[in-house]
């Protein structure tokens, strides 16, 4: 089974136009475009029982973890294929587990398309709770200096004074 896991990923990778490398035998590893989060790193591998989804999102908030943390488990709530999870740094990643007899090309696509759609979808929520004043710094800067605030039009509706 883990052979046959491991041709449907590498098939649905292919067919999906993802350029990916594949480290060792079974191990994946692929950048999937979004729009908010430019793009998200993902690693499927294939193990003995199952096939581990992860891909990081978002590096340990500067400020308002419990915010942060409350919303990811809020969210959690309402997702299909993976969760939000926390490394011991506070690192933001997505997490799941797919028993192997369930892999086939239309559920490994639909395991990328939620990575893809839960990564993307909450980059700037969780950038806008967890990290406010380092983006607001960074705005102010750019006005003083007369730069481009272009990279931050994303959070224009709090960042402009009223």
């Amino acid at each position: 089974m883990r052979v046959a896991a491991a041709d449907v990923i590498r098939q649905v990778l292919t067919e999906n136009e993802l350029e990916f490398t594949e480290s060792e035998p079974g191990v994946f590893t692929a950048d999937l475009p979004g729009e908010r989060k430019l793009k998200t790193g993902v690693t499927l591998t294939v193990g003995a029982q199952a096939v581990q989804v992860h891909a990081f999102v978002a590096r340990h908030p500067d400020e308002n973890h419990e915010a942060v943390y409350r919303w990811l488990l809020e969210r959690n709530l309402k997702m299909y294929g993976v969760a939000f999870a926390v490394d011991h740094l506070g690192d933001i990643h997505l997490d799941g587990r797919v028993p192997l007899h369930a892999i086939t090309p239309v559920e490994v696509d639909r395991l990328l398309g939620s990575v893809l759609e839960y990564a993307d979808s909450s980059f700037n929520t969780i950038l806008e709770l967890g990290f406010a004043s380092s983006i607001r710094k960074e705005y102010e800067w750019r006005i003083s200096r007369g730069e481009s605030t272009r990279n931050l039009d994303a959070f224009k509706g709090w960042l402009e004074p009223r």
